[in-house]
This record gives structure tokens, C-alpha cells and sequence, in this order.
């Protein structure tokens, strides 16, 4: 991690986002980077929630049984594997057999989905999440993660279009909480030219962050971009600084 990095973003987002949560990043290793190891889990959670700590400060290392779903094994790199059934889990269900989310209107349809999503085929033991002012220099992270409220969205997503000449400098692909958080966020930063993510939409995620928030998960190939250009980018005009106003103020428009 290049420490001179670290510092201007700490730097610029203090002071074009006063106040605002900082991202968290997540890599995986062999070795721990100064996290500590995450428990193992005996029942079922989502993983979402335990990233409550990771955004307050504790550096975090995961391992396939420090995840209790299926999904999130999958697609934090760990596993191939599905839950049972998983076409019908999603979609309809089977009837004494599997409740259904109905989040995907038919099992085909489900299939579909989850072949346009290949296996990540992590090697390493350990998926590692630290908030941005935790990072040292032998980390080497994937990407950054917001979790943040529609004004500092806004911001964030007009950034990552800014030194763009297409408009889908941000995807916003459908899937579970953790998908959008590392399995697409990581997807993206293999390419020559990687998008943001936006994301947590999942309902079954929502419970995990706070009321009015979404993730924004932005490869570091792009990120690194993104806080060069933060003192030349509309975050120095007088429309940036109504917003920053609004923000402190927690006014509404109307």
C-alpha cells in the first residue's frame, strides 16, 4: 500500500467529506497483516453484519469457517459450492422442502444468473477487511468500501465518473450483499478499465447497515484515479460546498 496514498485520501475526504464514514478494504493472504482472526461461526448469519466491526475500526481476518452462508463463501472466493437447491431458494421455492426468497421469478432464470458468475478461486487462507486508516504498507488492497448515505453516494458516484468519457463508470449489478461488497468489486479490478459497484440492495442484507445507506465499492486501479482527481473535480466548486452544508445540516430538499 503506498503510504503517500493513504494519507491524501485521509486528507482530501476530511475535507470534502467532514464527518463522513471511512471505507473499509478488504485482500486476502496467508498471513494475518495484524488482523484478528474472525470466530468461527457454528449457525447461520450473514456476513454483512459482522463488517459493523470492520467500519469502526477492527481489522478483521476471515476464514471459510468464519462464514456461516453458503453465499458468502462463494462469493468472497472460498467455495463453489451452493446451498441445496439454491435455484429455488432464490426463486420460489419447493413446497416442504425449501422456502423461497422470490427474489428471481423462475429456478431457470437462477442458473443463469449464477453461471455468469464464475468461482473466484481464491488460493490464500485468510480474506482480510480493514478500514483505510488501518491499512500498513504490506497490505495490498482490493478495492474500497463505502457504506454511506445518498448525499456522500452522490459524491462518490459523480467521482467515479469523473474522468470518464462513457457513462457507466458505475455498475450496479444485482446480487446478494456480499457480491456487490467483494465478488464484483474484485471482478472489475482485473480488468484494464474497472468500474465502481453500487450496491447492498439485498434485503436480507439490509438489516446489517444503517437505515438510508448503500455500499460503493471501488476497485483500487480506480480509486487510486479517483482521489487524484478529487482537487480539480466539482468537489472545489460552490455546488460541492451547498452540499457539504446540506450534509452537516441534515436538511431535505423541499
Amino acid at each position: 500500500m503506498d503510504m503517500n496514498l493513504k494519507k491524501d485520501f485521509l486528507n482530501r475526504w476530511g475535507t470534502y467529506f467532514p464527518g463522513a464514514e471511512l471505507p473499509f478494504t478488504f485482500f486476502w493472504s496467508h498471513d494475518l497483516h495484524g488482523a484478528q482472526p474472525a470466530k468461527e461461526k457454528k449457525e447461520w448469519s450473514c456476513f454483512i453484519c459482522d463488517l459493523a466491526q470492520v467500519r469502526k475500526g477492527k481489522s478483521l481476518a476471515f476464514t471459510a469457517d468464519a462464514l456461516a452462508c453458503a453465499g458468502a463463501k462463494r462469493y468472497l472466493g472460498f467455495s463453489d459450492k451452493l446451498r441445496p437447491d439454491f435455484e429455488y431458494f432464490l426463486s420460489y421455492g419447493l413446497p416442504g422442502r425449501v422456502e423461497g426468497e422470490r427474489y428471481i421469478k423462475t429456478p431457470e432464470a437462477v442458473k443463469k444468473l449464477t453461471e455468469g458468475m464464475p468461482f473466484l478461486g481464491i488460493k490464500e487462507k485468510y480474506i482480510i477487511f480493514k478500514r483505510w486508516d488501518a491499512l500498513e504498507a504490506s497490505d495490498e488492497p482490493e478495492a474500497a468500501v463505502f457504506i454511506a448515505p445518498i448525499e456522500v453516494i452522490s459524491g462518490l458516484y459523480t467521482l467515479a465518473n469523473y474522468a470518464e468519457d462513457e457513462p457507466n463508470g458505475v455498475i450496479c449489478p444485482f446480487g446478494s450483499g456480499c457480491s456487490s461488497i467483494v465478488y464484483h468489486p474484485y471482478v472489475e479490478q482485473r480488468y484494464t478499465h474497472p468500474r465502481a459497484v453500487l450496491g447492498l440492495f439485498d434485503p436480507s442484507a439490509r438489516s446489517c447497515v444503517p437505515l438510508g445507506t448503500l455500499s460503493f465499492a471501488v476497485p483500487m486501479k480506480k480509486f487510486t484515479q479517483m482521489i487524484r482527481d478529487m482537487e480539480e473535480s466539482f468537489l472545489i466548486t460552490p455546488t460541492w460546498e451547498a452540499m457539504m452544508k446540506r450534509m452537516k445540516a441534515g436538511t431535505k430538499a423541499g
